[in-house]
């Protein structure tokens, strides 16, 4: 017999008019999760059920529980319109649930069929009763049962259930565009990609190596974490681009100091040029306002002067604990900590410079043949599409 699972999101209820145009894209993100399985995603008022084989029911709910848009989820027990089978549905739930030792519960009705004939408080006394009449043992608690069960009073029929999955809430993928991140090897970029994505941007990801400088690792890394971040939003664009002889250019001609903060302007700059090809409205970074050298309000303004495109930098307001705590729950960290080195760690100077000036700067990039060096990098440019 198939499961019921239903689902529920919380931001798109607010959207208004444009509430169907966001309904529609995580929908469409829906069914994509599911599929290749024997699930179907249908549409309800306020809610979308998803109907699928009873040995898919785990798989389908850890699929579903990723999808940005989602607040919660939960398989249920459907029953008719009317008291009797709501009641006798309740009971029997209850029963499976329910051991032989006095148990605590509560009923929690919600009527968004407002044709229904009971209000939400009358459903709840006269199924709580039925349970009690049935089950004796059980003691009603208002305040802190050991069991809740929930009843939504639907358009067509009412689901009851007693757990609750979370997910990622957000927006749906690709409803407010799309971005290119800047992928290290680090702990931040990830993160940042997951937060831009639960706020509705498609992302492609472009990673930096400088091979043979950094082994292969590091660019299977970068694949590894778009690997992860596919689990959230479907298939991911990985570009690799190396900056071997961008690095060896900077160290031979410009400033020691200057090092890192110049790498960070021709990476940007090599990254707006991928994104103005493949259509992407902005670019997106691991930025934390303080965190090393290159992220004092000097450097960050320097470094994103070499580029004219929007950049979102999703962490801006967060600390390294939060960061990595946030990491952990998305699935990245354990990635992010092998012992790799991306381009960024390389040929780190004594002493970096933490208050540029955009004059000495430029002075710096004059010994440079950056348009050239630019075509060369992307000329060896290779793409992959990362699922999970």
């Amino acid at each position: 017999m198939p499961v019921k699972i239903l689902i529920r999101y919380g931001e798109i209820a607010l959207k208004g008019k444009n509430r169907r145009f966001f309904e529609d894209f995580l929908l469409q993100n829906l069914k994509q999760t599911v599929r290749g399985s024997a699930a179907q995603i249908v549409r309800l008022r306020g809610r979308f059920l998803a109907i699928a084989p009873e040995k898919e029911r785990d798989k389908i709910i850890s699929r579903l529980s990723r999808v940005f848009g989602v607040v919660s989820l939960s398989a249920v027990q459907p029953a008719a319109l009317e008291l009797p089978a709501i009641q006798a549905a309740a009971a029997a739930l209850v029963q499976d649930l329910a051991p032989e030792a006095p148990l605590t519960f509560k009923v929690e009705a919600r009527r968004s069929n407002k044709s229904f004939p009971l209000t939400s408080p009358e459903i709840n006394r006269l199924v709580g009763a039925y349970i009690l009449e049935m089950i004796p043992h059980l003691r009603v608690d208002v305040h802190n049962p050991a069991l809740r069960l929930s009843i939504e009073i639907g358009q067509e029929e009412a689901f009851l259930y007693h757990d609750r999955h979370s997910g990622p809430g957000g927006l749906p993928v690709g409803v407010t565009g799309k971005g290119l991140l800047l992928l290290s090897g680090g702990i931040d970029s990830p993160v940042a990609g997951w937060m831009a994505m639960k706020r509705g941007l498609a992302v492609e990801a472009v990673h930096f190596h400088s091979f043979p400088f950094t082994g292969r690792r590091s660019q299977e890394k970068a694949a590894d974490l778009c690997r992860a971040l596919a689990l959230y939003a479907g298939e991911i664009p990985l570009h690799m681009v190396s900056v071997t002889a961008i690095q060896k250019e900077i160290r031979s001609r410009c400033p020691e100091e200057l090092g890192i903060l110049l790498l960070r302007r021709m990476m940007l700059r090599a990254a707006e040029k991928i994104a103005r090809r493949r259509g992407l409205e902005a670019l997106i970074t691991g930025e934390s306002l303080g965190q090393v050298a290159s992220q004092t309000l000097e450097s960050m303004a320097v470094i994103g002067g070499a580029s004219g495109m929007l950049i979102l930098r999703p962490l801006l307001g967060l600390d390294k604990h939060e960061i990595v705590d946030r990491a952990r729950a998305v699935g990245t960290y354990a990635i992010s900590i092998r012992p790799f080195e991306d381009c960024c760690t390389l040929f780190v100077p004594k002493h970096p410079a933490t208050r540029p000036s955009p004059k000495r700067v430029e002075e710096a990039e004059a010994a440079l043949d950056i348009g050239g060096l630019l075509e060369e990098a992307l000329a060896g440019a290779e793409l992959e599409f990362i699922k999970e």
